[in-house]
């Protein structure tokens, strides 16, 4: 440490120590509030907030619903982390290494509530479940129906029909024309999206191949095909490029479709009033694919004087009543097994994804199970180089050679 700044530093020391003293009495009192970080509930129904208000009534103890955004989750828990003031439970994005050795044991509630097993993840240290999957979450399309009927422009409706990118691509721009729609997809700017799209073209993504990773060449087509629906003004490109918001552009209702997930229902239940919009299939190239995995992951933290009452809320929370009724309020995937749940609305998109889910192939399922065993291990992709290198490519500052090439190279140096 830089002499000049002893002082003032040993200042800043001591008002964190009385901090932590503050944080860890409010923490171990018994009438405080067990406090519940997460993002996006308000978003989805406030499904959280309502079996929050549920639990109180039915136990007398009250949970605090923190809802943060979510580009500042990460970093809340990192800093209550340095600052000993974790709250008792959050809904992550994934298992940090700065604070996993403080999660709380989840096993026999994962076990009880019969979590899928393809989103069961252990400990490698020691074998405990220390996460629970919040939701499952999936890429799925979704097109402005009316712009599509407008312009007599059929399209498939259910599972059991199909349709490549090329026919998709060929209708969507028959709908432009037909229509005046301003553009004909659009698509979050997101390597979960990403995922999908290369895994719909046969890819494996991004993998590991002994001590290096690589993109195989189905990879390689399908970054050049999304490139090529970019160049041609047939998508945003200022969406990757210059950070617009997708959704927003779909709820403009001039774009024919938009690739995204099963988390936007609820928001389009709510909040798309001028048109009316459909599930569709997504396409394949030739394979059925998406990208599923936990919406987030439920942790609990020990040493805050309510491990008990953290996995009591957490173990009420997954029993199958309560469960059921948070996925209907909140218009989300059941990431166990055995729940009939009831969708109020739009029950068949729910089933559409739910298809799709078990159509795909396994490579689908592993992002957010492959991250949460990498944070275990203390790794983590403080950036993501599938997403990053994509937009320099979009952007016409390097070759899609050059692309591949600075994916892996970036992943190694992080997960390597």
């Amino acid at each position: 440490m830089n002499h000049r700044i002893r002082v003032a530093a040993t200042v800043v020391a001591f008002g964190a120590l009385l901090a932590s003293m503050t944080a860890c009495s409010s923490a171990s009192d018994d009438s405080a509030p067990l406090k519940f970080v997460l993002s996006g509930d308000a978003t989805q129904g406030g499904g959280y907030q309502k079996m929050a208000d549920k639990y109180f009534e039915e136990t007398g103890t009250k949970v605090e619903i923190v809802d943060v955004p979510g580009d500042d989750l990460t970093t809340r828990l990192r800093n209550s982390a340095q600052a000993d003031d974790l709250p008792n439970i959050a809904a992550a994005a994934n298992v940090d290494p700065l604070w996993k050795d403080q999660l709380l044991d989840l096993t026999s509630i994962s076990k009880d509530a019969n979590v899928l097993p393809t989103l069961t993840v252990e400990d490698p240290a020691d074998k405990k479940v220390k996460a629970l999957p919040s939701s499952l979450t999936s890429v799925g399309m979704f097109i402005n129906k009316d712009l599509w009927d407008k312009a007599g422009v059929s399209y498939p409706t259910d599972e059991s029909q199909t349709w490549t990118w090329d026919e998709f691509v060929a209708k969507a721009k028959q709908v432009q024309a037909g229509a005046g729609a301003q553009y004909g997809l659009t698509m979050d700017a997101s390597a979960h999206r990403l995922r999908s799209f290369l895994y719909e073209f046969g890819s494996q993504g991004v993998v590991q191949d002994g001590d290096d990773f690589s993109i195989d060449d189905e990879g390689k087509t399908a970054l050049e095909y999304f490139k090529s629906m970019n160049d041609d003004g047939f998508m945003p490109k200022s969406v990757w490029t210059a950070g617009d918001d997708a959704s927003a552009t779909f709820k403009s209702g001039q774009v024919a479709a938009y690739y995204s997930g099963v988390w936007q229902i609820a928001d389009f239940q709510a909040n798309i009033t001028d048109f009316a919009w459909a599930s569709v299939p997504t396409p394949q190239q030739p394979v059925k694919a998406t990208n599923y995995g936990a919406a987030s992951w439920i942790v609990g933290f020990s040493g805050r004087g309510k491990d008990e009452a953290t996995t009591k809320f957490i173990s009420w929370l997954y029993q199958p009543e309560n469960y059921t009724a948070y996925c209907e309020i909140a218009g989300c995937l059941p990431s166990v097994s055995g729940l009939n749940v009831s969708y109020p609305k739009n029950a068949d998109a729910f089933a559409l994804y739910n298809a799709e889910i078990a159509a795909s192939p396994d490579v689908s399922a592993v992002q957010t199970t492959d991250q949460l065993r990498q944070g275990y291990e203390g790794k983590s992709l403080e950036v993501e180089p599938l997403k990053d290198e994509t937009i320099k490519y979009l952007s016409g500052e390097q070759t899609i050679d050059q692309t591949i090439d600075a994916i892996t190279k970036a992943t190694k140096a992080a997960l390597g």
